[in-house]
């Protein structure tokens, strides 16, 4: 959790958008399309595998990532992340951030369907060590099939949710005042991405994907210069994985990044390079 949302109240947010008939609309809008299409597709999978064709998509530089148990929190506040976002905007703004908010829950929900037009034709996942000596892992075994690795949607709801910050506080002239927070809250999106491969729900071929639809879904707020620098900052300061092997994963998710963007400018739709390279590893 970032600094600047560590002191909003999870429970205090939620109560404030089930208390607003607009916003209670909006969430529940998006809750049934996150319920539907990230829950209810994976288990539909797994109730009949043969429906969907499923993909490992691992890279060998996942291996210079190591498996470690601690980073499990961070992971687990991907969703908290945003939430808590919200209460800051609706503490800060109050009345004159209902319109922005709103906004910000219906594009969740859009993001939950947008990936899944990946998702309906081609399912996919990762090694992932079934660690069991954590209760948290424990939850994420029990509700996570693990076979909605590309694009990580993940990845997706924390750039959606610090380039929301950006979009929002700029258009109501508050750039300069929430510049702290807004790197706060962009290395918080960081944070949970390492967080992520350091526990093994995604390979480094899924943050790729993720940057990439995400420069699909909303190319204004997510350009591909904002995508390199959120690329630039990723294992900056770490022991291990290594620096070299760092600068490597870099280097490599910013050159598949750029090769999904090159094949989409003669596909038919924006999933087309991510099916083509889903079914190159088939």
């Amino acid at each position: 959790m970032t600094k600047s949302l560590a002191k909003e109240s999870l429970g205090l947010t939620l109560l404030k958008i089930a208390a607003h008939p607009a916003l209670r609309r909006g969430g529940i809008r998006c809750l049934k399309s996150i319920f539907y299409h990230f829950f209810f597709l994976q288990y539909k999978a797994v109730l009949f595998p043969r429906l969907v064709p499923v993909t490992s998509v691992d890279h060998p530089l996942d291996a210079a990532i190591p498996f470690s148990p601690r980073w499990v929190t961070p992971y687990l506040d991907f969703i908290a992340f945003w939430i808590r976002f919200i209460g800051f905007l609706l503490r800060t703004y109050h009345r004159k951030g209902i319109g922005p908010v709103l906004d910000f829950i219906d594009s969740m929900g859009r993001l939950y369907a947008y990936a899944a037009q990946v998702y309906t034709k081609n399912l996919s996942t990762t090694h992932r060590p079934r660690y069991l000596s954590h209760p948290r892992f424990m939850l994420i075994h029990a509700t996570d099939p693990h076979l909605m690795c590309i694009p990580s949607l993940h990845v997706m709801v924390v750039i959606r949710t610090y380039t929301a910050f950006q979009a929002i506080t700029r258009s109501l002239g508050d750039t300069e005042r929430f510049a702290p927070e807004l790197e706060d809250v962009k290395q918080g999106a960081v944070r949970i991405t390492q967080a992520l491969l350091y526990v093994k729900q995604h390979s480094i071929n899924c943050v790729a994907a993720a940057l990439y639809a995400m420069t699909c879904f909303d190319p204004i707020l997510f350009s591909p210069e904002e995508a390199h620098d959120f690329i630039a900052r990723l294992f900056i300061h770490t022991q291990r994985p290594t620096p070299q092997d760092s600068a490597l994963i870099r280097n490599y998710i910013r050159e598949r990044y750029a090769g999904f963007l090159a094949e989409a400018a003669g596909a038919s739709s924006w999933e087309e390079p991510l099916l083509q390279f889903l079914r190159s590893l088939s």
